[in-house]
C-alpha cells in the first residue's frame, strides 16, 4: 500500500465534505464542529509538536461516528501547525477500506498516522474508548446480583453528561495524536535526520 499516494489523492475536511456529503450531511459535521471544543492545555501542546505528522482518514459523510470525530480531529489538526489531515471516502476506496477492516468489518473512521515521509506509523479508530464505554452503559446497563438487585454499572468511566462525553472522546483523540507524534519525535531515523 502506498500511504503516500492514498494521501496526495485524499481531500482537505472541506473539500471532502462539499464532494461527498449532502447539505444534510455537511450541516451535521458543522455542528459537530461547534461542539469540538479544546483546552487551553491542549491547544498549546499541539502547538509545541517538532515533527510533521500526517493523518490519513477513512470516513463517510454518512457515518455519525465520522460526523463527530471527523469534526473532533479537524479542530485537532488546526490547532496543530505540524500535523495535515486529509479524508478518503470509504465507499469510493474498497482496498484500503478492506486493508483498514477491523474485526472483519469495514470500520470507519479509521486513521493512518504517517511520519513526515509518508512511513506508517499507527492507526487508530473506529470508536475511541469513550464512545465504546458509552456504548457499553449504555447497551449493557448495570450488573445484577445473585439475588437479582442492580448494582453497579457494568463499565465504569462512561461519561456521565453529553458535554463530558464530547470532552473525552476530544481527550481519547488527543491522547493517540501525542503518543504518535512522541513515536516521531523519538525516532532514531528521524533525529538523525534533523541532527536533533
Amino acid at each position: 500500500m502506498s500511504w503516500q499516494e492514498a494521501y496526495t489523492r485524499a481531500l482537505p475536511y472541506e473539500e471532502f465534505l462539499a464532494r461527498y456529503g449532502t447539505e444534510a450531511h455537511r450541516q451535521r459535521w458543522q455542528a459537530a464542529s461547534a461542539r469540538a471544543a479544546l483546552t487551553g492545555a491542549q491547544r498549546t501542546l499541539l502547538e509545541g509538536f517538532q515533527r510533521q505528522m500526517h493523518l490519513l482518514c477513512l470516513a463517510g459523510t454518512w457515518c455519525g461516528d465520522c460526523v463527530r470525530d471527523g469534526a473532533i480531529l479537524q479542530r485537532i489538526v488546526e490547532s496543530a501547525p505540524r500535523a495535515e489531515m486529509r479524508f478518503l471516502d470509504r465507499d469510493e476506496n474498497s482496498e484500503i477500506a478492506q486493508t483498514l477492516a477491523i474485526n472483519g468489518g469495514l470500520r470507519i473512521p479509521i486513521v493512518v498516522f504517517l511520519s513526515e515521509d509518508f512511513i506508517e506509523c499507527a492507526r487508530y479508530g473506529e470508536r475511541t474508548l469513550a464512545t465504546y464505554r458509552k456504548m457499553a452503559a449504555e447497551r449493557l446497563g448495570t450488573a445484577a446480583a445473585d439475588d437479582g438487585a442492580e448494582h453497579a454499572p457494568v463499565v465504569a468511566g462512561a461519561p456521565a453528561t453529553p458535554e463530558e462525553y464530547y470532552a473525552a472522546v476530544v481527550q481519547d483523540w488527543m491522547d493517540e495524536i501525542e503518543r504518535v507524534q512522541l513515536l516521531l519525535r523519538l525516532s532514531p531515523r528521524l533525529r538523525a535526520l534533523h541532527g536533533d
